[in-house]
């Protein structure tokens, strides 16, 4: 019997309606939960981006903040550069599902950082100068070494 089977193999009532439901009709299940995608917290692309400028100037006025308690060895430019340079990395996204994602990370980064659960070195980590980059052709990785 299928409703027996479906019980013992899964666990909690959602996943028992949702066998039961798919046994009894089919491919319907599976059609009606792809068509129906939940937004996490805007309804459109408009509200999405209204969201991430609000990030942004949350973020732009808490540089001089940060410079300050963390005694960085940045200027206040700098660090605004740097919160311009890793918005504008993150452009290309329209889907506004993903970038609520990223605002939710976005906002909590700047908690950590306001309430100082950071260290200095979590934060120098953004402005990675002194490192040399990574070779791109052959025989530059080749010279340098193995290094995957």
């Amino acid at each position: 019997d299928l409703e027996s089977a479906g019980r013992t193999r899964l666990c909690g009532t959602t996943s028992f309606k949702m066998a039961a439901a798919a046994a009894a009709g089919g491919r319907q299940v599976g059609a009606a939960t792809r068509s129906a995608v939940k937004p996490i917290f805007s309804r459109d692309l408009a509200e999405a981006k209204r969201r991430v400028r609000e990030l942004y100037r949350a973020f732009y006025r808490e540089v001089p903040n940060t410079v300050h308690v963390y005694q960085l060895d940045i200027t206040v430019k700098q660090g605004r550069d740097k919160v311009r340079e890793m918005f504008m990395k993150n452009a290309h996204v329209t889907d506004p599902r993903v970038i609520d994602l990223l605002v939710i990370k976005g906002k909590m980064e700047l908690e950590e950082t306001i309430k100082v659960w950071k260290q200095r070195t979590h934060i120098m980590r953004y402005f990675h100068e002194t490192e040399p980059p990574q070779p791109k052709d052959f025989l530059s990785k080749f010279y340098r070494g193995h290094d995957p």
